[in-house]
């Protein structure tokens, strides 16, 4: 039995490139950008209007002038216009270029027109007031998206500017999740009296698309010649495999044996942990049979000992695989808590914001199997192995899952 320092180190170890491929531009949100983004133009190409209005040549005010001619319009998408006369100016729309010849640009509520005369009514005006100046966002060819941004909708807005309608981004992996046991049915089943529903799965899935990873699933039966069969051609098509359950020490746990007959190398087998101590992780490296590499994640099937270990530990391996940074989050326990068992214990807890400071209180639960437990709370805070007695007001790293 490992820690879970080192469990995590050597998942992170396994770490894979699934490629790169070209997506439309509107399809990017939450993808892995795997390119440079570049200004190709300044920003904005040309002095913008920044307010309806008058644009007038900000020395005559200077000298006095406070009523002027007005002499066009200068609506926004349309072809710059002159100002022939400083003594004039020129009505301006929000977005519109600033005419030629004129600096500044002064609201229609602070003006009064009559007669074809915009009469400024206040007494003191900035040069160069209401008008965004060319390039001030950014110069033709500044970096504008680094490389492994996380794409979000203020990226995408970007990427129109640019005229990107295809982007570049980190390739998803394959995945394919497998639940196994004679004692789940379907969702929609009635479920017998010593039956369950399969529940384990969806939530994978779920989380899953919170990163945007699609994916398949299957269930296998409790028969290890049929696990046997159907995970040797998993291990062919699939970057990853996702299993809940049979990793522990029960008569119909299969999957270790199979996965040492299929050459899946175990890196280890059980985590000093709870929930999720009998964690089985390993991978079949691409041999000159198989091209394809496959990493093997192995979960206890109690649903919160799946849901912490994918958390916990393929959150992390994905990340580091498509080159996304990931900063760790802590909060302060709210309240003592006493842990005999030496293992580390990912906590159930619900989160409060307290003067600006993230408060964890701990949820109790019945165990690995409630499931329902996690309606209730927001998170798992990690206490570390070693320790008995956690006292409120130290701060322990967290993981969010809402």
């Amino acid at each position: 039995m490992i820690s879970v320092a080192n469990a995590l180190q050597m998942v992170l170890s396994t770490r894979d490139c699934f490629g790169v491929e070209e997506i439309p531009f509107l399809k990017s949100a939450g993808r892995i950008l795997k390119e440079v983004i570049l200004a190709d133009r300044d920003f904005p190409p040309f002095n913008r209007v920044a307010m309806d209005g008058i644009a007038i040549d900000f020395h005559q005010f200077k000298n006095g002038q406070r009523a002027f001619k007005i002499a066009g319009i200068q609506a926004a998408g349309s072809v710059q216009i002159t100002l022939q006369n400083p003594e004039n100016c020129i009505e301006v729309m929000t977005g519109a270029v600033l005419p030629n010849k004129t600096d500044t640009v002064i609201r229609y509520e602070d003006v009064i027109i009559d007669d074809g005369i915009a009469n400024i009514t206040i007494d003191a005006i900035t040069g160069g007031q209401n008008m965004h100046p060319r390039g001030k966002d950014g110069k033709s060819g500044d970096v504008l998206i680094q490389k492994n941004t996380l794409l979000s909708a203020a990226e995408i807005g970007v990427l129109a500017t640019v005229g990107k309608s295809s982007v570049k981004v980190a390739k998803q992996p394959k995945v394919m999740i497998v639940s196994t046991g004679d004692e789940l049915v379907a969702v929609d089943e009635i479920p017998l009296a010593h039956q369950i529903r399969r529940s384990n799965v969806f939530t994978l899935v779920s989380l899953l698309e919170r990163l945007n990873i699609p994916s398949e699933t299957a269930h296998i039966t409790d028969d290890k010649q049929i696990l046997k069969s159907k995970i040797e051609r998993y291990l062919q098509h699939y970057d990853v495999l996702l299993f809940s359950g049979a990793v522990s020490k029960g008569k119909y746990d299969f999957l270790p044996e199979v996965f040492e007959e299929l050459a899946v190398e175990k890196l280890f087998h059980k985590v000093a942990q709870r929930p999720g101590k009998p964690f089985w992780f390993g991978h079949r490296p691409a041999t000159e049979t198989s091209q394809k590499k496959s990493i093997v994640f192995g979960f206890p099937g109690n649903p919160i000992s799946t849901f912490v270990n994918c958390l916990a530990y393929f959150y992390p391996w994905y990340c580091k695989s498509i080159g996304l940074e990931i900063e760790e989050e802590t909060a302060i326990l709210g309240e003592d808590v006493n842990f005999r068992p030496n293992l580390t214990y990912f906590l159930q807890v619900s989160l409060e914001n307290k003067k600006g400071c993230i408060v964890a209180f701990p949820i109790s639960g019945n165990g690995s199997g409630d499931l329902a437990s996690l309606v209730k709370t927001a998170a798992f805070i990690e206490l570390p192995q070693d320790k008995l007695v956690f006292k409120k007001g130290e701060v322990f790293k967290i993981i969010r899952y809402r």
